[in-house]
């Protein structure tokens, strides 16, 4: 899923001159780029535009779907996930997990944590009903150069290794926060620009109080630590209730405390703020 352009349609009024050789203009600046979309109004379009058609993705293993949505003036791609399945007990290799979930309703909770803490790394997903079944629409990002899977394949390095740093610490900040039990690097999207996206949190939103993996904690943004630090019971039932549990809500507060105060006690090493 990409976050892309929005096509404008410039319309410019003519009229003869007056004269029949013009006079010399002044260069003119060039025009404006076309204004992103608001999450606002990513809201408003996957909730109610059309869906125009739809293509299986071709890899993951919870059904999702591409599906080119229209509302009339803008047709953009969404990923529709619709999986919902508990099991008391899940095997996969050599991972066991009792309780556990893989559900739609977590990436919309991922996206709305997201934009709480200040993140702004998860693609806009809303809940809607699609063949009478509820799912996940989620905003398909634009403009994708490749995922970190392709580009540790290929030992591509970013232009900017700081930025790329920061990133990548931010991603990890998260999935601790969410504790995100199926981040790999074919769900962490590079755009053109190089900007990260984190997509598919179905697996999300574990119960337990306890970092899944604390070690990978060592730095986090000025800006999203805050964010971190305001979060409390009543705002994430407000915001993410629909979502998750009053269990899945208690985990990620507790897993908040632990995160924040280990980098309160790196003390300023351990802050910094985020160039984007």
């Amino acid at each position: 899923m990409r976050l892309g352009p929005v096509a404008v349609i410039v319309l410019t009024l003519w009229s003869p001159a007056a004269m029949a050789v013009p006079a010399p203009q002044a260069p003119q600046a060039a025009a404006a780029p076309a204004p992103a979309l608001t999450d606002a109004q990513i809201v408003e379009f996957l909730q109610n535009a059309k869906v125009v058609k739809t293509k299986g993705i071709g890899k993951g293993v919870t059904g999702a779907v591409r599906a080119t949505l229209s509302d009339g003036t803008l047709t953009h791609d969404a990923q529709i996930q619709k999986i919902d399945e508990k099991k008391a007990e899940f095997n996969a290799g050599n991972v066991r997990e009792f309780n556990f979930e893989d559900s739609f309703r977590f990436n919309i909770a991922a996206y709305r944590l997201d934009r709480l803490i200040g993140l702004g790394m998860v693609p806009v997903s809303v809940p809607r009903t699609w063949k009478s079944e509820h799912s996940a629409f989620t905003w398909w990002i634009d403009d994708v150069l490749m995922d970190e899977g392709a580009r540790l394949k290929s030992q591509q390095q970013p232009p900017d290794s700081g930025i790329w740093n920061e990133q990548m610490q931010m991603v990890r900040v998260f999935d601790q926060l969410i504790a995100n039990t199926d981040r790999n690097s074919g769900n962490l999207l590079i755009g053109k620009n190089w900007q990260v996206w984190a997509i598919d949190h179905t697996r999300a939103f574990r119960t337990q109080n306890t970092l899944p993996a604390p070690a990978k904690i060592a730095r986090c943004d000025r800006q999203v630590l805050a964010g971190l630090k305001a979060l409390n019971r009543e705002v994430l039932q407000r915001e993410i209730g629909d979502f998750v549990s009053d269990f899945q809500i208690a985990g990620v507060l507790a897993r908040r405390d632990q995160i924040v105060a280990i980098i309160d006690k790196a003390g300023p090493a351990g802050v910094f703020d985020r160039r984007r």
